[in-house]
């Protein structure tokens, strides 16, 4: 068993306690959001540090046309 700590730039992400160690170039969900593994580095034999590239948000718009927008 890993304590895995994962990173996105130096922000920590969230902290597993994992029985495999994710490998660079491996995909991952993070609370809901999609990333790839870019660096595994072993601080000692139990814990290790994962830094994660995670996808940016897209923000959707709630209304796409104003003209459907309800008429008062």
């Amino acid at each position: 068993m890993f304590v895995v700590h994962f990173y996105e730039n130096k922000n920590a992400l969230l902290n597993q306690l994992l029985k495999r160690v994710p490998a660079v170039g491996e995909d991952l969900t993070i609370k809901g959001r999609k990333g790839k593994v870019t660096g595994v580095t072993e601080v000692d034999e139990k814990t290790v540090h994962v830094q994660v590239t995670l996808e940016p948000i897209k923000k959707a718009s709630l209304v796409a046309d104003p003209a459907k927008k309800k008429k008062r």
